[in-house]
């Protein structure tokens, strides 16, 4: 189960990848619910197997890329991000006193917070793009334009899975020009 699971989650974040004309430094911001994985209720049976092994296949592809990894907590943390302290001074992002647990943060931040070099806990980012898994609603820590991103895969495990992508805001109407690369 777990290795289908790496497989899905790696095939949707090379999806996104490949479509959200990310530049190196940007933020990718990433809720999941191990729960819904598991096709339980969320925050009724959180894993940290599943949580272990999502991290273990996202953060090093995003390293890879040049990418940085926010990881949402969930509703019982006011959707607080874990990031990586240096990530949360070049942004300038508003720390907050948490540290994540099972039932209150969740496996997926837990794993990020026992796996980053320096974590810390921010109020929210604006990431680049982002995935969301067993819908934990991850759009309020995406920049304000945000447009769905679709691939073969619509689940990890038994949890549905949105994508999403942003671009900056269009403005100056009918008279102006784009950059046909930011759309």
């Amino acid at each position: 189960m777990l290795d289908k699971i790496k497989l899905e989650i790696k095939t949707a974040l090379t999806s996104l990848l490949a479509e959200a004309k990310l530049e190196k430094g940007d933020i990718v911001v990433i809720g999941c619910s191990t729960s819904e994985v598991l096709g339980k209720k969320v925050g009724t049976f959180s894993s940290l197997d599943v949580g272990r092994a999502l991290f273990e296949t996202v953060y090093p592809i995003l390293n890879e890329n040049g990418l940085h990894l926010a990881v949402q907590c969930c509703e019982h943390l006011n959707r607080s991000v874990i990031i990586e302290r240096e990530v949360a001074r070049e942004y300038r992002l508003e720390r907050v006193n948490v540290v994540p647990q099972l039932h209150a943060g969740g496996a997926f931040a837990m794993q990020a917070w026992e796996n980053f070099r320096e974590p810390c806990a921010v109020m929210g980012v604006q990431a680049a793009a982002g995935l969301d898994i067993g819908s934990v609603l991850i759009g309020m820590q995406l920049r304000p334009v945000a447009v769905p991103v679709r691939c073969e895969v619509d689940t990890i495990g038994q949890a549905r899975l949105t994508m999403a992508r942003t671009r900056p805001r269009f403005v100056g109407g009918e008279r102006a020009g784009y950059e046909d690369r930011l759309r």
